[in-house]
């Protein structure tokens, strides 16, 4: 019995596959177990119809593939090369697949194309250290081209497929890998990419210095931020502005996206570019924290995840944020398992001061009631607003005004702030610091102690709150470049908070 591994996408992650093949005596059948899904079934008449069509005798026999674990649930349509093999080798007594993880989808001439779930699978696997020699298409190869450690073979039918086992040298298959091709600095030996485009840029917004000064922060540390104004004063221009000016991406981080992209059912374009998530807020809560399919808040992981008109999002799905939020994981239960996303994105919102938008404008009157405007801002528990970092209350802006911030003096700002958070030791930035290295790396002087000992009493801080004060406070110092923590940076960050 020859075995081939494979794989198949079980949720976010990759689960290794043995596709085994037995040939007994019988009636002439060709059948496909192991917990299949339809498109797998498939399969048979297309591995069927490119043996036939490249003249391969169809074994008069009782063919079975099990593809194991049974218990796992398979799907795909990569498998169909590693069946193909087994079927067209298995009289082939010194072939050995061992050594080699293949995937491919046939075509009815015997083609091989790519397939949507390669490159999440084999990202997968190769984090977890499973494999090291894969076999693919050409188009394949180009996207995986950018995981590390891992040797690329590149065929482009099954007749070449076949040819590569055959072959002792198998050196002319092996694909040339590529590199990122965008701007990158290196610290410590660790290289970090970027974007110096600036499709969307910050000086196309009239006056709110204020909020762009809140948005620099945000980006810079991580911070999840809240944007409150009378409607078109700037609110979400500034939120979509955001992406173009995050800090640098590991590698890691831009495979990750790359490879959420791949199972959201898009191309990944491997850009050094966070993601920016939009819901709207007619969607469902199965949409955003996920049910049988990937839910926003994954998709958002290691990017922007924007809520517009945030008092109209459902109670529910505002509640269930703070997990998230909070811990930077979700766990969703469903029948008989239970799945783990990460969930460290930077959480941007925006809200009208009122059902009307008119309550701060000077221009305007506003048409709600005392009532309607408590009712209206009580959407918002306080348990979910004190897992906001940054609150900006934005007035009107006139034509007058003048932009001193544009997204490239910004991001620069923001690399420069990023090296120092990455020399200092961290692993994360400061919005996503733990407790113990908020005591490590935001150490306050006595002036700054009696200060933030003073705001606790006075705006009665939670526990959470101070933390949140005090990453801010260092995010702020790294973008004036200073090692410790000062006066101002303390009081500029208490100044961010909801009163």
């Amino acid at each position: 019995m020859k075995i081939i591994k494979s794989a198949t996408i079980n949720d976010i992650d990759a689960k290794e596959v043995n596709v085994e093949s037995t040939f007994t005596k019988g009636l002439p059948s060709f059948t496909i177990v192991g917990l299949v899904s339809s498109a797998i079934t498939e399969s048979k008449d297309r591995v069927k119809s490119a043996l036939l069509t490249n003249e391969f005798k169809f074994p008069p026999k009782k063919i079975t593939v099990n593809l194991s674990p049974s218990e796992i649930k398979k799907s795909g349509t990569h498998f169909d090369l590693p069946v193909a093999l087994l079927i067209s080798l298995y009289e082939e007594k010194n072939i050995n697949f061992k050594d080699f993880h293949i995937f491919g989808e046939l075509s009815l001439n015997g083609e091989i194309k790519d397939s949507s779930y390669i490159f999440p699978i084999i990202l997968s696997l190769a984090k977890q250290g499973l494999l090291k020699n894969i076999l693919v298409c050409e188009n394949s190869a180009k996207k995986i081209s950018k995981i590390p450690n891992i040797n690329i073979y590149c065929v482009r039918n099954l007749i070449e497929a076949i040819e590569f086992f055959k072959n002792e040298d198998k050196s002319r298959f092996l694909y040339k890998k590529d590199e990122l091709k965008y701007e990158k600095i290196n610290i410590n030996g660790k290289e970090f990419y970027f974007s110096n485009e600036y499709i969307l840029d910050f000086k196309d917004i009239k006056g709110q210095e204020n909020a762009k000064k809140a948005a620099l922060i945000s980006a810079a540390g991580n911070h999840n931020i809240l944007f409150e104004g009378s409607p078109g004063c700037g609110k979400t221009m500034i939120s979509k502005r955001l992406p173009y000016i995050m800090s640098p991406m590991s590698l890691d981080e831009i495979l990750d996206i790359a490879k959420l992209q791949a199972l959201d059912l898009k191309e990944p374009d491997f850009k050094p570019l966070r993601v920016f998530r939009s819901p709207h807020n007619t969607s469902t809560k199965a949409s955003i924290i996920g049910g049988t399919a990937l839910g926003e808040i994954a998709l958002a992981n290691n990017g922007i995840l924007f809520f517009d008109e945030l008092p109209h999002f459902s109670q529910s799905i505002l509640e269930a944020l703070r997990e998230p939020l909070e811990d930077y994981k979700l766990l969703v239960s469903r029948v008989n398992k239970k799945v783990l996303y990460d969930t460290k994105f930077l959480f941007v919102s925006a809200m009208n001061p009122c059902p009307c938008g008119n309550l701060l404008s000077v221009k305007s009157n506003c048409r709600c009631n005392e009532l309607e405007v408590k009712r209206y801002k009580n959407r918002l528990s306080e348990p979910f607003l004190d897992r906001i970092d940054l609150y900006i209350v934005m007035n009107e802006t006139n034509l007058n005004e003048i932009s001193t911030f544009s997204s490239k003096s910004m991001h620069l700002q923001v690399i420069d702030a990023f090296k120092m958070q990455v020399l200092r030791g961290q692993k994360e930035l400061n919005g996503k610091l733990s407790d113990e290295e908020i005591r490590k790396y935001c150490i306050l002087d006595e002036e700054c102690e009696k200060i933030l000992n003073k705001a606790i009493e006075n705006f009665n801080l939670s526990f959470r709150s101070i933390n949140k004060v005090l990453k801010v406070s260092r995010t702020i110092a790294d973008l004036e470049g200073v090692v410790n923590i000062q006066k101002s940076h303390l009081l500029e960050a208490l100044s961010y908070r909801k009163r």
